[in-house]
């Protein structure tokens, strides 16, 4: 019997372990929860169940510049925000202008299904603590 389309216990505890996380884990992350629940999957089992999870839509992969995969298990669209100081990675639940998206696809001639907008700058954290020690 395939195990393609079965919620294996390794592709459940992934799934759970990032809907938990509010951080976007990382794999190697995910690797080190598990580890912490006392499960010892092995790290191709991990990127397999992440490839899967992501494959049927449950979960989202987020690819930021160079930087490890992490993974959302907010589905909802969306967008993020990532601090250049600390690498902490947050949500931003604000609509794109609709200007934009048909600005894009008049120059592009593709019909946009999905976007997928990254913002970087400095945390509020990290500010104040710039500040501080100055």
């Amino acid at each position: 019997m395939s195990r393609k389309g079965q919620l294996t216990t390794p592709r459940r505890t992934i799934y759970h372990i990032v809907m938990d996380s509010s951080d976007h884990p990382t794999a190697s992350d995910i690797m080190d929860r598990l580890k912490i629940r006392g499960a010892n999957f092995a790290y191709a089992t991990v990127y397999n169940s992440l490839r899967y999870l992501t494959e049927e839509g449950l979960i989202r992969e987020l690819k930021l510049e160079g930087d490890a995969s992490r993974y959302d298990a907010r589905m909802e669209n969306h967008q993020h925000v990532l601090c250049i100081s600390c690498g902490k990675l947050d949500e931003v639940f604000i609509e794109t202008p609709q200007t934009w998206l048909n600005s894009i696809a008049a120059a592009t001639g593709y019909d946009i299904q999905e976007e997928q907008l990254l913002f970087k700058g400095v945390c509020g954290s990290c500010r104040e603590q710039k500040t501080t020690v100055q």
